[in-house]
């Protein structure tokens, strides 16, 4: 497999390991970037955008990164706060009034960034059109009770967690989340990265591949929290391939760029809120960023877990940082992100050949140790 791109040789175990993975772990078409220090030293690429292998793996080929997105709204959270037009601590409904009903006053915005506001799901099950009317999503969000008190616990906001973030960020500013990521963040660094996507940009996406052996859920209580989750939204495997998908704002799963861009955008918190130029925020922004604010098991995903500002800290079940102030996110079938602010690290890698692992995948493990690895010989 042809790798393509840049890779400064010493961190070429990172190029090695993606040669490996299209090689023996079965990756398609995939690209990784890293920054050290606000400069790259990998930007690399390689496969194919479809799984008939027509299609190579283009310079600036994008594709849906799933949960990986969820790292955008964090980043403009923590932007927004430092330029004093969000306060974390504050309720959410001091900047969306309707959301204080049924017994959801106390839910303040940094319980939605750290799952643990009690509203991982919908009230009911909606279909994919219904998730792409932002304002029926929210009006359905700002009706329910919590699922559990409060602070208590963790459960993954897996598909809520954005539009919460979102409604917020449209409330105090008077756009769309999507549009105010990419006026404030993408375009000042020029981030190929899109939460809602323009249809002329379609022609560049490669396609999500499924893994063959993932299956759906089964045999379980329906009145548990995991099944009410899973039992709140359509979702079909052929969703993402969707032009209504593609155009919608769902800012915790559709963002759709490739490892170069989630890097670009990320950099900034790995170096003192500043990057290619650009100061985004100031360290104590960075010191946030970084606070535990629950720890535990997580009742949806099922791992222990620990919350920053959105992001998680370092876990032993997801080596991706040796650092203890490192922050990571990834997306369902394997994307991921880690931003070491010891270190002055940022890496992502991205593909399009999904795995059964929500988090997790070897193949990014094995990545970021290899970058890790480079940095200390």
């Amino acid at each position: 497999m042809e790798i393509h791109g840049y890779c400064d040789e010493k961190f070429a175990g990172v190029r090695e390991v993606l040669e490996c993975n299209f090689r023996e772990n079965g990756d398609l078409g995939a690209s990784v970037a890293a920054t050290v220090e606000g400069e790259f030293v990998v930007d690399i690429w390689g496969g194919y955008e479809d799984a008939a292998r027509t299609r190579p793996w283009q310079e600036n080929t994008i594709v849906n990164v799933y949960s990986t997105t969820k790292t955008m709204t964090f980043i403009t959270a923590l932007m927004m706060e430092d330029r004093g037009l969000l306060d974390i601590e504050a309720p959410v409904s001091d900047y969306w009034p309707e959301f204080a009903q049924a017994g959801k006053e106390g839910i303040c915005v940094r319980h939605v960034l750290s799952h643990s506001a009690g509203l991982p799901g919908f009230s009911r099950r909606l279909s994919p059109a219904e998730l792409y009317d932002w304002d029926l999503v929210c009006a359905d969000l700002a009706s329910q009770e919590p699922w559990w008190q409060v602070g208590t616990q963790c459960g993954y906001h897996g598909f809520t967690q954005g539009f919460l973030i979102g409604e917020v960020v449209r409330r105090i500013t008077g756009k769309s989340f999507g549009t105010y990521f990419k006026e404030e963040i993408a375009d000042r660094v020029g981030a190929d990265f899109h939460i809602g996507l323009d249809p002329r940009d379609f022609g560049r996406i490669a396609d999500l591949q499924e893994s063959p052996a993932a299956e759906p859920p089964t045999a379980m209580d329906p009145e548990s929290i995991i099944a009410r989750v899973y039992g709140s939204l359509e979702f079909e495997s052929d969703t993402p391939s969707t032009e209504d998908w593609r155009r919608a704002e769902i800012p915790a799963a559709n963002g759709h760029g490739n490892a170069r861009s989630v890097v670009r955008a990320q950099t900034a918190l790995a170096n003192g809120g500043k990057a290619f130029g650009t100061e985004f925020f100031s360290p104590k922004a960075v010191s946030r960023a970084l606070q535990t604010q629950i720890k535990g098991n997580d009742l949806v995903i099922g791992f222990e877990v620990e919350y920053a500002m959105g992001y998680s800290k370092p876990v032993d079940w997801n080596p991706l940082s040796p650092n203890a102030n490192s922050l990571w996110w990834g997306g369902a079938g394997g994307s991921t992100i880690c931003v070491d602010t010891d270190a002055h690290v940022c890496m992502s890698y991205v593909m399009n050949q999904m795995s059964t692992y929500l988090l997790g995948d070897p193949r990014g493990i094995s990545l970021h140790q290899a970058l890790y690895a480079g940095l200390m010989s």
